[in-house]
């Protein structure tokens, strides 16, 4: 059972998940955020990884998604906080793990949309981060150059599927058709949401172009070269890494993954994809 923080914004329920069995004493605390359509537990296994390498885990449904969802609300709706409410409470999250894990270096792990959100969290950043990861990213202008070249005849998510095998209509998330199978029988996977949520995305791209973030902070930038949302051949995600850089951050890599779609957790290269994370994490925990 996920328990929950108050969202800021609007003081919605945000249900949170936390994986601690690690092995002996703790090294550092990894934040999940997850992407559109999706929920938390879907990062067991991924979770379950970084455990093993000492990592205490939290992830959360983000607003509109999983159990974070009320009546004013629901499924697919970020409801009338809208994107600024859902970048609220990534800062949540992060202030809640700072003050239930002091001493521990906190590191983020930030997917598909959740990297968006995390790009804009940044800006303001809610705690102090040892290194964030941002999977499945783009430049927030560069996605709206992508969905722009969508096919306007498919709904919603199924409209990155265009060049796949349409087989389900979501292979554009990974290789592995057993993992796409499951994400389609996930029922709080794959639903409608809400136009608001990618445009109010898109309407802080402006902002988000200038990373005014502090110039010691470690990201690491990991995609998959055929995955839509970055550009094929990853040119939003090159683009992204190279505007940290010039705007000063000196710690700056970008992992492209051949042959590799949208959920790198999910893919068939999935176990090399973790173990390049957690060594990018290990090696950034002080001293």
């Amino acid at each position: 059972m996920p328990t929950t923080i108050p969202s800021p914004a609007d003081g919605l329920a945000i249900a949170t998940y936390t994986w601690d069995a690690v092995p002996g004493a703790p090294v550092g605390v990894v934040q999940v955020v997850h992407g559109l359509a999706e929920h938390g537990p879907r990062y067991d296994r991924f979770a379950t990884a970084l455990v093993a390498a000492g990592f205490v885990v939290s992830a959360a449904d983000n607003r509109g998604h999983g159990a974070s969802v009320s009546e004013e609300v629901p499924l697919g709706s970020f409801g009338a906080a809208g994107v600024d409410g859902f970048v609220a409470d990534i800062g949540a999250h992060a202030r809640a793990l700072a003050e239930q894990h002091p001493g521990l270096p906190l590191f983020a792990f930030a997917h598909s949309l959740g990297s968006m959100g995390m790009q804009l969290a940044l800006l303001d950043e809610p705690v102090r981060y040892a290194g964030v990861v941002l999977s499945g990213s783009t430049t927030l202008d560069g996605l709206g150059e992508v969905l722009a070249g969508l096919p306007a005849d498919q709904p919603g998510l199924a409209a990155f599927n265009a060049g796949f095998e349409p087989r389900t209509g979501f292979e554009w998330l990974s290789r592995d058709p057993a993992e796409v199978d499951a994400y389609m029988a996930d029922p709080l996977c794959g639903f409608p949401t809400e136009d608001a949520i990618i445009g109010g995305v898109l309407e802080r791209a402006g902002r988000a172009a200038d990373p005014s973030v502090r110039d010691d902070l470690p990201l690491l930038l990991v995609s998959g070269d055929h995955d839509p949302v970055g550009g094929r051949g990853g040119v939003n995600v090159t683009a992204l890494g190279d505007r940290y850089r010039a705007a000063g951050l000196t710690d700056v890599t970008v992992s492209l993954y051949p042959g590799a779609r949208h959920e790198l957790v999910n893919e068939t290269n999935r176990d090399a994809v973790t173990a390049d994370v957690v060594g990018w994490l290990r090696a950034h925990l002080p001293g």
